[in-house]
């Protein structure tokens, strides 16, 4: 496990896995602000493809920062520069989950000459001003009645609306985020509280993290190939709403994995790794 330092001194662990010809893709865990180790090796991903995966300031091996208001999602990105630097890497594919694919985005603003390749896995909209509606959102949802921890999570999810939710809200929630809520999912879930950094989750968004028009507008130019990745049941970034994020890129396409929701490479990790591992080849 290589420790590198970021701008500021921080020490920055890089977990190396897998196997392939080809340089390493760096892959940005989401959370915000879980370490990267809920990543696994991506439904099989590593397989076929050699990976960095980062784990960002303050989370799992990598150290906290000296101030923290570095934990700002924009202020990260020239930790993810420092690990391309570290790594050897002249033009690199960039990989980014959900909260993660936030500082992907920002650092694909920043630097779009180093990206060969830029894979969005059921990312957060909330880069470049993209919502999904309440309404919407419920809808998506509803398409889980019938489970029998549908009642309880749909109840969670008014509370979570109102911004009211308590932390059994969220638990009663966790479901939601899975296609199917089997043993899997709930060992899944269980290591999420030991993972995320919470101080530091609240920063990453803080006000400041993000500047969508000028975003969006420097996405306009980006040359790279780019995969916008949705869950059909993710009630986080839908099937049309990663349709309009991957047309804010010259050469993006959105795939959508039927019956998966918010951690894809579990729901179905032939579909996941049939779309991004054939994308990253």
């Amino acid at each position: 496990m290589p420790i590198f330092s970021a701008p500021d001194g921080t020490g920055l662990a890089v977990h190396l896995a897998g196997s392939g010809a080809e340089p390493p893709a760096v892959c940005l865990p989401g959370g915000p602000m879980r370490a990267g180790a809920y990543l696994g090796d991506l439904g099989g991903l590593g397989a076929h493809r050699r990976m960095a995966v980062l784990d960002l300031r303050g989370t799992g091996d990598s150290a906290e920062p000296v101030d923290p208001g570095t934990y700002r999602c924009d202020r990260q990105v020239e930790d993810v520069e420092a690990l391309r630097k570290h790594l050897g890497l002249d033009r690199f594919d960039l990989l980014g989950h959900s909260a993660g694919a936030s500082l992907a985005v920002r650092y694909t603003e920043r630097y779009p000459e180093r990206l060969r390749r830029l894979a969005l896995i059921t990312p957060s909209p909330r880069a470049v001003g993209l919502e999904l509606p309440v309404t919407e959102r419920r809808r998506i949802m509803a398409r889980r009645a019938g489970a029998p921890w549908f009642e309880a999570a749909a109840a969670a999810y008014e509370a979570i609306a109102a911004r009211t939710a308590t932390r059994a809200d969220w638990a009663a929630f966790a479901p939601m985020y899975y296609g199917r809520w089997d043993d899997a999912a709930r060992r899944h879930q269980a290591t999420e509280p030991g993972q995320r950094n919470g101080p530091a989750a609240r920063a990453y968004n803080a006000p400041g993290a993000f500047e969508p028009p000028v975003t969006r507008a420097a996405l306009g130019g980006v040359t790279a190939e780019v995969l916008v990745l949705a869950g059909e049941l993710d009630w986080i970034v839908s099937p049309a709403v990663a349709a309009e994020f991957a047309a804010l890129f010259p050469h993006g396409r959105a795939v959508v994995v039927p019956g998966a929701a918010h951690y894809p490479w579990l729901d179905d990790a032939a579909a996941f790794g049939s779309a991004v591992g054939g994308f990253l080849a």
